[in-house]
């Protein structure tokens, strides 16, 4: 399919991992250090810091409070049937149905789930895992619901950001709150641990305003079936599972994804990116206009603290 609008920018000097230029995808060596930090520099053990460095990921269970988890649950309720927050920009819309699937910048919009990804525990590994002050590049709610939740195919996050975000090096990390239970079969985090070791590069040109579809169903930005199969074989796949409250930390590199869910059970999670303040955006690597800052952050990188209350 021809898109009305595409960008096919020349390589930029300044571009370590090229992606959507080249007629077929590469899979290239990741060129930037995994773990910044070291023991000592915050809670993880040096034991949790190698498992990060091979894998991609890190999870615990009871790291936040149950009072923390209630509230931002009643919250996410509150507002998934608020019919004004679906006409937000901010919000994305499930396709073919009214059913909210994310909101962008909830630690702006919400109170209740502004503390929850300031949250001191959650900073303070961030900070350990990206060497130093760390601030909100994106957060985000994620709803699955029961029975038509729909997938998120595989997609490295750090492509994206890279390329239509101008983020520059691979200094980031997510953390993913589970607000719900994450089930082996209600379509949880799926990650290929040790991908995170290769950059797999796209092939397809970024279209204006790419955003807006790719929400919703992205299909530029997405590995090749080739790539894929060489990472699972190489790899293998996890899908870390828990009750309400676990959390998943996941390199910004690592490839993820997750199924539909056709249970009963919706799937609902919180999603913090942290980002290194000195690994600010530049220009898009595409050559495009810059996303909106609800969905990558270009204004305000003031460092979070680890140590404040919340």
């Amino acid at each position: 399919m021809m898109h009305s609008a595409t960008h096919t920018a020349h390589v930029r000097e300044d571009d370590r991992y090229p992606s959507r230029h080249a007629p077929e995808a590469r899979i290239s060596p990741r060129l930037d250090p995994v773990v910044h930090g070291k023991p000592g520099d915050g809670p993880l053990t040096q034991q949790q810091l190698l498992f990060y460095e091979d894998n991609g990921y890190l999870g615990f269970d009871g790291l936040l409070s149950e009072a923390d988890i209630t509230a931002a649950l009643l919250e996410l309720q509150r507002l998934r049937q608020n019919e004004a927050v679906k006409d937000a920009d901010e919000a994305v819309i499930e396709p073919g149905s009214r059913e909210l699937r994310s909101i962008f910048a909830v630690h702006r919009s919400s109170e209740v789930l502004r503390r929850l990804c300031r949250h001191p525990k959650l900073v303070a590994i961030a900070r350990q895992l990206l060497g130093g002050e760390v601030y909100i590049h994106q957060s985000r709610v994620n709803y699955k619901g029961g029975f038509r939740g729909k997938e998120f195919y595989w997609h490295s996050d750090f492509e994206t950001w890279h390329v239509e975000d101008g983020v520059p090096a691979m200094r980031m990390v997510s953390c993913s709150v589970s607000l719900t239970a994450n089930t082996p079969h209600n379509g949880p985090l799926m990650l290929i641990p040790g991908s995170h070791q290769r950059f797999v590069s796209c092939v397809g040109a970024t279209p204006d305003n790419h955003y807006k579809a790719s929400l919703r169903r992205q299909e530029v930005g997405v590995p090749d079936d080739e790539s894929l199969t060489r990472l699972v074989n190489d790899f293998g796949i996890t899908a870390p599972t828990g009750l309400a409250g676990a959390v998943t930390f996941f390199e910004c590199n690592v490839m993820h994804g997750s199924n539909s869910n056709i249970t009963p059970l919706p799937r609902s999670n919180i999603f913090v990116v942290y980002n290194s303040v000195h690994n600010t955006p530049v220009a898009p690597f595409c050559g495009l206009a810059p996303r909106p800052n609800f969905i990558a952050e270009r204004q305000d990188f003031t460092p979070l603290s680890s140590g404040a209350s919340h």
